[in-house]
């Protein structure tokens, strides 16, 4: 039998505090905003197109595998997937069901094909000008922001680039003029097979790939995940074709050559920084499959 790691109450009492405030630095300013209905063209789409609660993203979870001490772990009974034994509270491996099993492999699959892959990194952050191509000003997406150059001059640029994006949750937003002028053709059956380590948005989805684990995953390895998806995004709002100074970022110019060098050169920095998160939601899924076959 393997002997399962215990968890004194004061040490999880002091990760879940730590898991809370740093969580709440993204989650109480979304409140008050949306409490205010005032909107933020780049943070809100953390809470906004990621469908994660932000009381969920708040609340820790230890992970399957941990057992946690002392009475207060009581209250996690509460929640969906724990039991009780003799020596603490855990994660019920029975609660990981062969639904979630399901899940569980195609994620890996998508992880694992992705890490396979040479970060391709010259896309140049076009998709968000591809959604906003040829579109009446009240039809565009954050229609509360001026365009930079303004709607003839975006869509020169659309014009004047090649596009190549194959992350299909972007293609998806692209207008119905833009499509046809994307090199790929990407869909949702066809993501495992598309998907490369150098897209933004295949970076910044580690996140949702954390939370849909939830609770059979570590709140830190989500938190991890989240954090570089909230640095990602700035860079992918820096680099549209809206003006966010208002908002105190300046612009990545990628109509010019050199704001198409500096989004590359970003671009292959954040694939470094999300290859070890996503290393580790390979190894996770592994160990949760393992779990699986040995009950």
């Amino acid at each position: 039998m393997v002997a399962v790691p215990v968890l004194e109450q004061d040490e999880w009492l002091a990760r879940e505090r730590a898991h809370s405030e740093r969580m709440r630095h993204w989650t109480v300013p979304y409140q008050r905003r949306r409490a205010r209905h005032e909107k933020h063209p780049v943070h809100d789409f953390l809470f906004q197109y990621y469908s994660y609660r932000p009381a969920h993203l708040q609340r820790w979870q230890p992970g399957p595998g941990v057992m946690l001490e002392g009475a207060q772990a009581r209250r996690f009974l509460e929640r969906p997937g724990y039991h009780e034994t003799t020596e603490g509270v855990t994660l019920d491996v029975a609660a990981f069901t062969e639904k979630r099993a399901g899940t569980t492999r195609y994620l890996l699959r998508l992880l694992e094909n992705t890490a396979s892959r040479q970060p391709r990194l010259n896309c140049f952050g076009l998709h968000e000008w591809a959604m906003v191509y040829r579109q009446r000003p009240d039809e565009v997406r954050h229609n509360q922001l001026p365009l930079r150059l303004g709607p003839d001059r975006t869509d020169t640029v659309v014009e004047s680039l090649d596009i190549r994006c194959g992350h299909y949750d972007a293609f998806r937003f692209f207008t119905a003029p833009a499509r046809p002028r994307n090199a790929l053709r990407p869909t949702r059956a066809a993501q495992p097979d598309l998907e490369q380590p150098g897209c933004l948005h295949a970076n910044m989805d580690l996140y949702k790939i954390g939370y849909k684990l939830d609770p059979f995953v570590p709140s830190e390895l989500v938190a991890d995940c989240f954090e570089l998806a909230a640095r990602i995004r700035e860079l992918d709002m820096r680099a549209s074709p809206y003006d966010l100074s208002e908002y105190g970022y300046s612009p990545v110019r990628i109509e010019t050559p050199s704001g198409r060098a500096d989004y590359a050169r970003a671009q292959a920095d954040f694939a470094r920084q999300a290859a070890p998160l996503r290393d580790r939601l390979i190894s996770q899924c592994h160990y949760l499959l393992t779990l699986k076959i040995r009950n």
